[in-house]
């Protein structure tokens, strides 16, 4: 049996590149770092790293231990994250990961208002719209705007949100009519452009083809602007910039923004509230859990 100690250290090392910038995370110096792994390695006995002057690179042998050595560090953490849970009052550190729409505008303005209520629970947000790994641990908690894929994940659906077009007063003010769907052909239109991650929902565009049928001879509409980013798409609304579709619990708390073509109504998505299986007896996640619940069943913007 290996000594975790050293593992430990390996893992550092792994996740830093280099001896010098492990010093910084496992708080030891360079010549204990430097120990402890070539004894690792003349206990597998095989070496892990390969060295070159600007870092360190992983042996195939080195990938292999890397991988359960993150999986030893995530359920570590996990179990000490659960003991640590007093069983009077949720405490500890949740990360909650987000894409950037919910999680920088909604979710935001909801955090005081939680913090208040458990003031030993502290939040990290992750709000990017790449997913997270959450059974290595990367994340706690993910809302999500599509059911996860892996079998080992708790998922309970928060809401189902709908989506509708939506514009400035201003940009209103001084573009043609728009009074029926084909008007959008007179509009300038804004769309989740394409970019290095797919949008959060895969209907997020549907405004470029409302209206029109299979067999219809004209082409699509196309965008004037592109942005790959749903609060982007937001900001852009807001100051002017034209026509888009957002969700609901976006756009409808926005006081800069009407709702156009109200009778319109795009594609709807459920957003869930995922977690590991391990930490389903994990106090902060219940009642972090119950709140979003209870907030989002107080609004009217789904």
């Amino acid at each position: 049996m290996q000594d975790w100690d050293r593992i430990r250290v390996f893992h550092g090392v792994a996740e830093a590149g280099s001896f010098t910038r492990a010093t910084e995370t496992l708080n030891l110096s360079q010549s204990a770092i430097s120990r402890q792994i070539s004894a690792l390695e003349e206990d597998v006995g095989t070496p892990l790293f390969h060295r070159h002057a600007r870092g360190l690179v992983l042996t195939e042998q080195g990938e292999l231990l890397l991988e359960s050595a993150k999986a030893i560090a995530s359920k570590i953490a996990t179990t000490s994250s659960l003991l640590s849970e007093s069983k009077e009052e949720p405490t500890g550190h949740l990360r909650v990961t987000a894409n950037q729409g919910f999680g920088s505008f909604w979710l935001t303005s909801h955090l005081q208002e939680f913090l208040d209520l458990y003031p030993e629970i502290t939040i990290n947000l992750l709000v990017l719209d790449a997913e997270l790994d959450l059974g290595m641990r990367e994340a706690d908690v993910a809302i999500r705007l599509t059911p996860p894929s892996k079998p080992d994940l708790i998922q309970k659906k928060l809401r189902t949100a709908h989506t509708h077009l939506y514009a400035s007063p201003r940009y209103l003010d001084t573009a043609s009519p728009l009074e029926t769907i084909d008007d959008l052909d007179r509009h300038r239109l804004i769309d989740y452009g394409a970019g290095t991650t797919p949008p959060p929902v895969p209907s997020l565009n549907w405004v470029l083809e409302a209206g029109r049928d299979d067999d219809d001879p004209r082409p699509r509409r196309q965008p004037a602007l592109s942005i790959n980013n749903v609060y982007g798409m937001l900001r852009a609304v807001q100051k002017g910039a034209g026509v888009a579709s957002l969700p609901d619990y976006l756009g409808s708390i926005s006081d800069r923004l009407v709702r156009v073509l109200p009778q319109l109504e795009g594609p709807s998505f459920d957003v869930y509230f995922v977690y590991p299986e391990e930490m389903r007896s994990s106090a902060r996640i219940g009642v972090f859990r119950d709140f979003l619940l209870k907030k989002m069943g107080e609004q009217q913007v789904w």
